[in-house]
C-alpha cells in the first residue's frame, strides 16, 4: 500500500500542470501556400556559404559595397524632425494633408490644371502596394463599367494578386519583346485598340518592372490619343520617379501628358526608390475628377474605404517625405542624391556590357543599356538562371530579370564571366 501512495504521488509530480481537451483544430483545412517568389530567394541567398555569391533580386538600391543606402538628405531630416519634438497624434485618415498636396504637386506639378482648380481627390497611402490597392477597391466599388484590367505582359508580379484579390478580372496587353528584349510599341497599340470602351489598363510610369523598358515621349503622347479615341481608363503607377533617368520630369512625362491632355487618370505614387524610404511605407493614391465637387465625394468614399481598414495611416514617413519635397534646401540635395542613385545603376549596365565583351561574348547585351530603372530584363531563360543560381551562387528571378544596383566593381567581372559561361 505504501509502495501504491509512493508511485501515485510520483505521478502527480510528473504529470503536467494543466491538461486541454483539444477539439478538432480549426485550421486543419488550411493548405501550406507557396514562398514569395522574391523573398524566397532571398533566403536562399542568405543560407548560400559561397563567399563570392551575389544577389541580383531585391528592388532595393545598394551601394558599390552592396549595403542599404540611407540617403544624407533623409538623415538630416530625421535629425530636423527629432529636434522639433513633434508629437505622435493620428494623422488624418487621407494622411498627413502637406504632404499630400506635395505628391500630387510633384507627379502633376502645380501648374497643372486639375491641380490649380482642386480637381482631385488624394490619399497617403501604405506606399505604392497601398496606393494599388486602395485604388483598386475605390475602382470596383464606383467604377461604372467592367471590372477588368489589363496588366503589361509582363507586369510586376504583385500586380495580378492586388487586383485578383479585389474581385478584378485580371487580363494582359502585349509590351515586351521576347526578340529584341524591348518595348514592342506598335504590339502594345495593336492591342489597345482592340479592347472595349472604358477598359481598365494599368501603365507604367517609368523604369517598367521587370523589363526597364520604357516608352518614349513621342510614344506617350501617341498613347494618350489613342485612349481618347477608344475611351479606355488609365491607370498609373509610378513607383520610380526620378530613379529611372535620374530626371524627376523626365520620369514623369507619361502621367503628365495624360493629364495635360485632360484624362481623368488614377495615379498611384512610392517614395520607396526614390527617397530610400522603404520601410516606412510612404506612398500617395490621386484621382482626377470633372469638378471640385465631384473631387469631395470622390475624396468622402476614399476616407470611407479608408477608415475600416487601417483607419490612418503612420506619420514618420510622410513627415519625411514632406520636409524633402517642400523645403527648397532640401529638395536640391535630394535631387543630387537621386541623380546618385540613378547613374550608379546607368554605369552598372555599361560596365556589365563591357565586360561581357571582354569575355568574348559575341551576345547581342546592348537592350542592356537600352533599358532603363533598377532593373535589367537579361532575356537569358529560365535555364540559364537556375545555372547561374546552382553553380555560381548568382541569384536572380526565374524570369531573368537582373537588379543592377546589386552589381558593383567588385562583382561584376564575377558575374560577366558566369554570363558568358552560361550563354556561350
Amino acid at each position: 500500500m505504501a509502495m501504491f501512495s509512493l508511485t501515485r504521488g510520483l505521478a502527480r509530480c510528473l504529470r503536467p500542470a494543466f491538461h486541454i481537451e483539444r477539439a478538432a483544430s480549426y485550421w486543419s483545412q488550411v493548405e501550406q501556400g507557396p514562398p514569395d517568389a522574391i523573398f524566397g530567394l532571398l533566403e536562399a541567398f542568405n543560407k548560400d556559404p559561397n563567399p563570392s555569391k551575389v544577389s541580383l533580386v531585391a528592388g532595393a538600391y545598394r551601394d558599390n559595397e552592396g549595403k542599404p543606402y540611407v540617403l544624407p538628405v533623409v538623415r538630416k531630416v530625421e535629425k530636423s524632425l527629432f529636434e522639433k519634438n513633434l508629437n505622435k497624434e493620428y494623422a488624418l485618415i487621407t494622411g498627413v494633408p502637406e504632404f499630400v498636396k506635395a505628391s500630387v504637386e510633384f507627379a502633376l506639378t502645380k501648374d497643372n490644371e486639375f491641380v490649380k482648380n482642386n480637381c482631385f481627390a488624394a490619399s497617403q497611402a501604405i506606399s505604392g502596394t497601398g496606393a494599388l490597392r486602395l485604388g483598386a477597391m475605390f475602382l470596383h466599388k464606383f467604377y461604372p463599367h467592367e471590372k477588368a484590367i489589363y496588366l503589361s505582359a509582363p507586369s510586376w508580379a504583385n500586380h495580378s494578386p492586388i487586383f485578383q484579390h479585389q474581385g478584378f478580372d485580371v487580363r494582359s496587353y502585349s509590351y515586351y519583346n521576347g526578340e529584341t528584349c524591348l518595348a514592342d510599341f506598335d504590339a502594345m497599340c495593336s492591342d489597345l485598340r482592340k479592347l472595349p470602351a472604358h477598359s481598365i489598363i494599368l501603365l507604367h510610369a517609368c523604369a517598367h518592372n521587370p523589363t526597364g523598358c520604357d516608352l518614349n515621349a513621342d510614344q506617350w503622347k501617341e498613347l494618350s490619343q489613342l485612349f481618347k479615341e477608344k475611351k479606355l481608363f488609365p491607370f498609373f503607377d509610378m513607383a520610380y520617379q526620378g530613379f529611372a533617368t535620374g530626371d524627376v520630369d523626365r520620369d514623369a512625362v507619361g502621367v503628365r501628358t495624360f493629364a495635360d491632355d485632360g484624362h481623368q487618370i488614377l495615379l498611384c505614387q512610392s517614395y520607396s526608390k526614390n527617397m530610400g524610404l522603404y520601410g516606412e511605407r510612404v506612398g500617395c493614391l490621386t484621382i482626377l475628377t470633372e469638378n471640385e465637387k465631384e473631387a469631395q465625394a470622390v475624396e468622402s468614399q476614399l476616407k470611407i474605404i479608408v477608415r475600416p481598414l487601417y483607419s490612418n495611416p503612420p506619420i514618420s514617413g510622410a513627415r519625411i517625405a514632406k520636409e524633402i519635397l517642400t523645403t527648397p534646401e532640401y529638395y536640391s540635395e535630394w535631387m543630387g542624391q537621386l541623380k546618385l542613385m540613378a547613374d550608379r545603376g546607368i554605369v552598372m549596365r555599361k560596365a556589365l556590357v563591357e565586360a561581357l565583351k571582354k569575355e568574348g561574348s559575341t551576345r547581342d547585351w546592348s537592350h542592356i543599356e537600352k533599358q532603363i530603372g533598377m532593373f535589367a530584363y537579361t532575356g537569358i531563360g529560365q535555364e540559364k538562371v537556375e545555372q547561374l543560381k546552382e553553380k555560381y551562387s548568382i541569384y536572380m528571378t526565374k524570369d531573368a530579370r537582373m537588379s543592377v544596383v546589386g552589381l558593383s566593381t567588385t562583382n561584376i567581372a564575377y558575374v560577366a564571366k558566369a554570363l558568358y559561361e552560361v550563354t556561350q
